[in-house]
């Protein structure tokens, strides 16, 4: 059984088929594997909100509750720029914007999840105590509810 130009050499498959596209040789298009890529893309941005979200909440409540002066810098550090990926993120694709609650509530359990057990000896609250609308936090201003 043969292998597809899909399965042998994904960069050069995606190369030809943007030729096609351009081309507008619709005929001759791997539909089948183009569809699945699209469709994971989308699946792509969706993780990557939640997962640089679930970062940016794990250095906030390191940030708020951890006693760990030496790491302070390091932390402000990722925050700054876990805000500002999400920011470009978002910027680049607004319909994730409509995501932004049910990816909150997924990234709060994985954060707090990985830090009480990264910090047995730290209380951490069970809920998110501010607000989490997104200008709120991307922007440094949640403690105002």
């Amino acid at each position: 059984m043969t292998r597809s130009l899909y399965e042998q050499d994904f960069l050069r498959w995606a190369e030809e088929t943007a030729a096609k596209l351009k081309g507008r040789d619709f005929e001759h298009l791997d539909l089948e594997n183009l569809i699945a890529e699209i469709e994971s893309l989308g699946r792509s941005e969706k993780r990557e909100l939640r997962s640089r979200l679930t970062v940016l909440l794990e250095h906030l409540l390191k940030r708020m509750y951890v006693d760990s002066g030496a790491d302070y810098h390091g932390w402000e550090t990722t925050i700054r720029e876990q805000r500002r990926q999400l920011k470009l993120n978002l910027e680049d694709s607004p319909s994730l914007k409509a995501l932004w609650e049910n990816s909150f509530e997924r990234a709060w359990q994985l954060a707090i999840a990985d830090l009480r057990q990264e910090y047995p000896q730290t209380v951490f609250p069970d809920r998110w105590p501010h607000t989490t609308a997104m200008e709120a936090i991307l922007n440094g201003n949640f403690w105002v509810e």
